[in-house]
């Protein structure tokens, strides 16, 4: 977390020249320190403590930083930046909407900054969004502080619900074509969003041939994350992929998902949906095109050989992998 200063105050800096400095975190600046990104702390320089409050759940904080707009930190985590914010909600969003034949009406679970909701809302198919967050003041804060994402959260296609994701899909099966889920990293009350029995839970809420995506963690730091989310995935859907996206304020520069279907017939690789440029544009997409989809399935050799290694082992248990 950051040193403590006023809400409202304007943070102090020095500038180092020439000359390395060890042993010291920038005063003005937010570090990202944590145990999930050992020997790893991205830096943002700070202009303004816009917001800082401590939920039922986590803690929560905005910055107005010097380079990258504004920031929402969860738990000392940065969830996301103004800057580059749109290459995570649209790879999210439209990686499963473009590989379902018809995307009419979508699950989200997380997603509080509205971001994903903002995105889903652009499909031309999609017809009805729920969105299921368990925190109210990340959408009270998204909505005043991130106007840019927090407009996706009064999207007339909304029906928003605050409460527990768990829940509210044991109360909701055979009702999605797809589910996203936009959580925060595996700490926290995003733990059990990693689980196995969350992906089953997920499968049941889906209607045949549904489609889920979720967060799923970085090959360069996280790669047991990975392949276990990876594994949940596979063991509980006829077909199953991890792509990534480049997104430069995240650990690593770089976020990956896990794709799910009940439809063995499911090419994650080759979108069903290809969107024209005419589309592309009218739909504000600066990062997602049908080139970026096929491409966000090319895996490093290392990743590659990581996944295929597992799927070898898990592919004699279950016969149901699908490696992309």
């Amino acid at each position: 977390m950051v040193a403590p200063a006023e809400k409202t105050a304007v943070w102090k800096y020095t500038w180092y020249v020439a000359k390395p400095v060890m042993n010291a975190l920038k005063e003005g600046w937010f570090s990202e320190l944590n145990e999930l990104w050992p020997g790893i702390s991205l830096s943002l320089e700070v202009d303004k403590i816009l917001h800082s409050e401590k939920s039922e759940f986590q803690d929560i904080l905005v910055l107005q930083t010097k380079s990258h707009g504004r920031a929402l930190i969860l738990d000392g985590i940065i969830q996301c930046t103004e800057s580059d914010e749109f290459a995570y909600q649209e790879m999210i969003s439209f990686l499963p909407l473009c590989s379902h034949p018809s995307p009419k009406k979508v699950l989200i679970v997380g997603g509080g900054d509205g971001g994903v909701a903002r995105e889903v809302a652009k499909h031309p198919d999609v017809e009805n969004i729920v969105q299921v967050e368990i925190d109210s003041q990340v959408l009270d804060v998204s909505k005043k502080y991130l106007p840019f994402m927090g407009k996706g959260l009064t999207n007339a296609k909304l029906n928003l619900h605050v409460g527990d994701g768990f829940r509210f899909m044991k109360q909701h099966q055979n009702e999605f074509d797809v589910i996203i889920t936009d959580s925060s990293d595996p700490v926290g009350p995003a733990v059990s969003l990693f689980q196995v029995s969350y992906f089953e839970l997920m499968r049941n809420a889906l209607k045949p041939g549904g489609i889920i995506c979720s967060q799923a963690g970085t090959i360069w730091a996280n790669m047991d994350i990975v392949i276990d989310t990876y594994k949940h995935c596979q063991n509980t859907f006829k077909k199953a992929a991890y792509g990534c996206a480049a997104v430069p304020t995240y650990p690593t520069g770089q976020i990956g998902f896990v794709l799910g279907s009940l439809s063995q017939e499911t090419n994650f690789k080759e979108p069903l949906r290809i969107l024209s440029e005419n589309e592309l544009d009218a739909f504000n997409l600066r990062y997602y095109s049908p080139e970026v989809h096929r491409a966000a399935f090319v895996l490093p050799r290392f990743a590659q050989k990581a996944l295929e290694q597992h799927v070898a082992i898990s592919t004699t248990n279950n016969g149901n992998s699908d490696y992309c």
